[in-house]
């Protein structure tokens, strides 16, 4: 028949049909809409090329006092204690390198533990004195390769901004460069 494909050694193959192909190409090509609602998270049983980051390995080994609570639709952080009686030097320093992050949970936690503790009251005369520390790590996230990392520390960059007001305005110059 028509459907029957010739070799010239002289073998005959059968033709697959459009139905066929499609089943063999669609989980390769489709995403399933559960990966948008369902972000990777990290394997335990995988075998690690590259060593843990600080972040990574200060988050599981308890050093963060806050955890994800996953929401049916929104996640949201559990402080272990309030984060008004959380000592900003290191943790303030630990979320901003957090923010470079790629996986799941580290990018929520650090993003919302560093949003959250800024809204806490004195946050200003805590963060100002970390500045100079806290500074450089911003600019790392800010130079990142990533789209999302470089949006996450531009958003804390604002968030900062907001707290500690013209005390930044001696960095702005080191921040900025990698904005523009």
């Amino acid at each position: 028949g028509s459907n029957v494909l010739r070799m010239s050694s002289g073998i005959q193959m059968k033709k697959k049909t459009a139905a066929q192909k499609s089943k063999i190409c669609s989980p390769e090509s489709q995403p399933k809409p559960s990966d948008k609602l369902n972000p990777k998270t990290i394997d335990p049983f995988r075998a690690y090329s590259q060593p843990p980051s600080a972040f990574s390995a200060t988050y599981a080994r308890g050093g963060i006092p806050c955890r994800l609570v996953h929401g049916s639709v929104n996640h949201k952080l559990h402080w272990e204690c309030p984060p008004e009686t959380v000592p900003f030097d290191p943790l303030l320093l630990t979320l901003a390198e957090g923010l470079r992050e790629t996986k799941h949970p580290y990018t929520f936690v650090s993003k919302e533990g560093f949003k959250e503790l800024l809204l806490v009251e004195g946050a200003a005369e805590k963060a100002i004195p970390l500045l100079p520390r806290l500074v450089p790590i911003l600019k790392a996230a800010l130079a990142h390769a990533d789209d999302e990392v470089f949006g996450r520390g531009l958003d804390a960059l604002v968030q900062l901004s907001a707290v500690v007001g013209p005390s930044l305005n001696d960095y702005l110059k080191l921040l900025l460069t990698n904005v523009s």
